[in-house]
């Protein structure tokens, strides 16, 4: 809404667009209703993309917590050669760090080739789990723009459709046409520029945690190493 706001400010400064008389709820109901049957598309991409954005951004920060904390538990345990430790707070751990702690752990007596290939199994699975939600920005990113143009090429058909049934160019016929194919064009962009930018933070927010769990496991795997090699 907030980029729907100021793409709807900058149009006001367009000659013949700006209505000085009303207030910012009335611009953007004025903007509303005329931007005709294409609103509802728009309304639709730009809902889903605050649901998605909200629940995608509490669901990741609520596990980047969890991670750090098992991260750091296990990595002194690890130190200190505790692994049954360690493997008892990975169980009793919901974050996806220690769910694919755990699996490596679970096989350190069945050799350093096992506990790597459990710990990748793990990984694609958890990796998944966090990138759930980010397709459905990026297919809003792709589909707000493409559903603005369409609303443009719908006004201009509009106008010159007015123009060949009055036979003459008049300024109030074709107004309505190439207002709305300004005002779904710019809603379109303002709907996908917010939701690329937090798609993006998303990834780079999921890239973080994945390149610290791969850290974890790689010390998990040295101590385990190495606690063979003393044993034998």
């Amino acid at each position: 809404m907030v980029g729907k706001t100021l793409f709807y400010s900058a149009l006001l400064q367009i000659p013949g667009m700006d209505q000085p008389e009303l207030g910012l709820t009335e611009q953007l109901q004025f903007a509303w209703e005329e931007m005709g049957f294409m609103r509802w598309p728009l309304g639709i991409c730009l809902g889903i993309g605050i649901l998605v954005i909200i629940w995608k951004f509490f669901d990741l920060l609520a596990k980047s917590a969890r991670t750090k904390r098992i991260l750091s538990s296990v990595n002194e345990l690890l130190s200190e050669h505790q692994v049954d430790e360690a493997l008892e707070i990975c169980r009793d751990s919901k974050s996806p760090a220690a769910k694919i702690l755990f699996a490596g752990l679970e096989r350190r007596d069945e050799g350093t080739d096992r506990v790597m290939k459990a710990i990748e199994n793990q990984g694609l699975l958890e990796l998944s789990k966090l990138e759930r939600g980010l397709v459905v920005l990026a297919t809003l990113t792709n589909i707000a723009p493409l559903l603005g143009f369409l609303g443009t090429v719908i006004g201009m058909i509009i106008a010159f459709q007015a123009i060949e049934v009055a036979g003459e160019v008049e300024a109030t016929l074709v107004a309505g046409g190439i207002k709305v194919a300004l005002l779904t064009t710019a809603t379109g962009l303002a709907i996908a520029i917010p939701v690329s930018i937090a798609h993006n933070y998303f990834v780079s927010t999921i890239d973080s945690l994945v390149i610290d769990m791969e850290e974890s496991a790689q010390k998990m795997i040295d101590t385990l190493h190495a606690i063979q090699a003393k044993g034998a």
